[in-house]
């Protein structure tokens, strides 16, 4: 059986558009000759032409089109675009990797060094994967590259640093936020993709069912009071934030944010980038804010308890805090208020809705394959629900590169806090087990559920919210 994997220090000697381009796939390297499967048919004309387009010899070999297709697939990611980008400053290593990265919809590009090279990896639809690997003495100068691009200080290699690139491509602007961390081997980088284009943000297209969303719309419309979203790092809590205040961005409203960083740019919106350095941290600047005579006002996390009591004192005085917290579920975030030291009684009086959300990847509608449920698919103890007979299995095609999956599905658990919450709440009665019976509220297990009854996932995606 072939194996359709090529080493990545091969993989990186040609281009993801040259490769779709030519038809050609690098699966060797002998001395200085590189060796290409193709399924092009003249190729005493296309391997003059490669030598002279990689600069080194080339040897072609014969493919079927159908293994080329499965090498491309496999290996290369097309761009969105069909036109590449180029850049108005020099064209380098770095800025190839990231108009690269932006062009396939990679959310991080992570510089890894180790002891005998240094990898780059993307994260793509939330997994990381490996694209690059650069040689031990030639990282240090592309780490220096990176920090002066984010005006960052060289000479400091101990201690973590942060920073800010602006690129600027014929196609678009975008931002990059830079994170340095110092390791055994050296330097390891993140930089986080940032867009200025929010027009593909929709609340409609977000992934809330027809219920949520009207339970969600008439809570974010209130006046005053707090609308928290939990979830995990990359859960898409961010994401949710801007298409609920693109909702509510009015010409009769002004909004403030405060964020960190600022991942999208909103037209009308008065935003705010935290500087912690200088003293421009979460609670400082919301006690300015609220001179700043707000409607709504965008906290970017609730971090600690002076951050929590600026945003209730905010609700308190007749404005609608936005911001997201870290907890499991929607109801734990009452309890992570508790603990952050907030009285029950002002929670109950301020929180309108509380919502958590995850985000789980999407099958490859082209080949995933249906089977029936078993047992042993499931966390131990699970009691598999009697309608769900079937569930569908990631495969792996052309059409997902090989990976079964296609797209990413934001899951929401919605708990709006009515009178009988809050009273709750107030007596710091925290079971609710029977309410979210009673009410029929969808949790995250019961919407993960859901999406695997209909085939929109697997159970292997989703497995941790069944437990």
């Amino acid at each position: 059986m072939i194996d359709f994997n090529i080493p990545i220090t091969i993989q990186q000697l040609v281009k993801a558009e040259q490769a779709y381009h030519y038809r050609i796939i690098p699966v060797d390297k002998v001395g200085t000759k590189l060796i290409l499967k193709t399924d092009v048919v003249d190729l005493e004309n296309l391997q003059a032409e490669l030598s002279i387009l990689l600069g080194f010899p080339t040897q072609l070999e014969a493919e079927t089109t159908e293994n080329i297709n499965r090498y491309l697939s496999t290996n290369y990611r097309k761009s969105a675009s069909n036109t590449i980008s180029s850049i108005h400053y020099s064209v380098d290593f770095l800025e190839k990797i990231v108009v690269n990265a932006k062009e396939i919809g990679s959310s991080d590009i992570h510089f890894e060094p180790y002891e005998k090279n240094a990898r780059v990896r993307f994260r793509l639809d939330g997994k990381l994967k490996e694209q690059f690997h650069i040689a031990t003495e030639e990282y240090p100068v592309l780490i220096n590259k990176i920090k002066i691009r984010a005006q960052l200080d060289i000479s400091e290699k101990r201690l973590p640093q942060d920073g800010r690139i602006t690129i600027v491509t014929d196609s678009e602007d975008f931002d990059i936020r830079v994170s340095i961390l110092p390791t055994l081997h050296g330097e390891k980088v993140v930089l986080r993709i940032l867009s200025k284009d929010t027009s593909h943000i929709d609340i409609n297209a977000l992934g809330f069912t027809e219920k949520e969303l009207v339970t969600y719309l008439e809570n974010i419309k209130k006046p005053n009071g707090i609308v928290l979203i939990s979830g995990p790092t990359g859960s898409g809590k961010t994401t949710t934030l801007y298409a609920t205040l693109k909702k509510l961005n009015l010409p009769n409203t002004n909004i403030l944010t405060v964020e960190d960083p600022i991942e999208y740019t909103l037209e009308g919106i008065n935003q705010v980038q935290l500087r912690e350095n200088i003293g421009l941290d979460f609670a400082s600047t919301l006690r300015t804010f609220l001179r700043q005579d707000p409607d709504i006002i965008m906290v970017g996390e609730i971090r600690d308890v002076n951050t929590a009591n600026m945003a209730i004192r905010a609700a308190l005085t007749g404005h609608l805090v936005l911001s997201t917290i870290h907890t499991n579920s929607a109801w734990a975030t009452v309890s992570r208020l508790i603990d952050m030291g907030i009285p029950s009684f002002l929670i109950a009086s301020t929180l309108n809705i509380s919502v958590a959300q995850r985000l789980v990847r999407k099958l490859c509608n082209h080949c995933k394959v249906e089977k029936p449920v078993s047992t042993e698919l499931f966390p131990t103890g699970f009691e598999i629900p009697e309608e769900l007979q079937n569930h569908h299995e990631a495969v792996g095609c052309e059409h997902c590169y090989h990976t079964g999956y296609s797209g990413r599905k934001a899951i929401y658990e919605i708990i709006p806090i009515d009178n009988e919450l809050s009273s709750l709440i107030k007596n710091n009665q925290l079971a609710i087990d029977h309410y979210i019976e009673e009410k029929e509220i969808f949790t995250l297990k019961k919407n993960a559920l859901s999406l695997i009854k209909d085939g929109t996932t697997s159970i292997e995606e989703v497995f941790s919210l069944l437990l």
